[in-house]
């Protein structure tokens, strides 16, 4: 499956409908970035049930504030719309393909409690 371009306009949509989506916050300028996009395409046609997609911090000024990306190129993993990985950094392949059996074999269900239990307490202490 070839990479999909995030935009500010279709990321919500993207990440709401699929439940892993991997994304490389780049730039055209960027030459770790150039470096690491045949990798990034690659195991994108190794892994055709996930979403491989690219946000253009160039064009995409918004989303990469909107996530804080400070350096580039940065990659994320967000799994039933809850990130669980970013680390900026060009990967080879063999790490990918190992960040990408790590993240599949994340148990969401714990992951969604830990989430639950910190907001609850978070709103505890609010009203504290």
């Amino acid at each position: 499956m070839a990479t999909v371009e995030l935009t500010k306009e279709n990321f919500d949509r993207t990440v709401s409908e699929n439940e892993f989506v991997l994304i490389d916050f780049w730039a055209e300028w960027c030459g770790p970035c150039r470096g690491f996009a045949p990798v990034y395409e690659r195991a994108s046609e190794t892994h055709s049930d996930l979403v491989f997609a690219k946000v253009d911090t160039e064009a995409q000024q918004e989303l990469a504030a909107a996530f804080d990306i400070r350096s580039i190129p940065t990659l994320m993993i967000i799994r039933d719309q809850v990130a669980i990985f970013a680390q900026p950094g060009a990967l080879p392949g063999p790490m990918l393909e190992d960040l990408i059996g790590q993240a599949r074999a994340v148990d969401m269900d714990e992951v969604r409690a830990k989430i639950a239990a910190a907001q609850q307490e978070q709103a505890q202490q609010e009203q504290e």
